[in-house]
């Protein structure tokens, strides 16, 4: 599994998601993509109003903020 992370720059909300991405406790490391959605107009359509989101590449999932560490951690069980 592997997860992209939605984000953009100047977002005071996708920097609370990656400090709970990076503090919270999982059980293996978790390869994760950050793609900037500014960089394309299809993205920015999807997820313009939704960032931060998490995507899990294998079952295409997605974890919306707000969400919390331990939302977090059943995101990825």
């Amino acid at each position: 599994m592997a997860l992209i992370f939605y984000t953009t720059s100047h977002c005071g909300l996708c920097e609370q998601a990656e400090a709970i991405l990076v503090s919270t406790p999982l059980p293996a490391p978790i390869p994760v993509e950050a793609i900037d959605i500014a960089e394309s107009a299809a993205l920015v359509d999807t997820y313009g109003t939704r960032i931060p989101v998490l995507k899990r590449t294998d079952t295409g999932a997605e974890l919306g903020w707000p969400f919390d560490a331990q939302q977090l951690q059943q995101f990825l069980s």
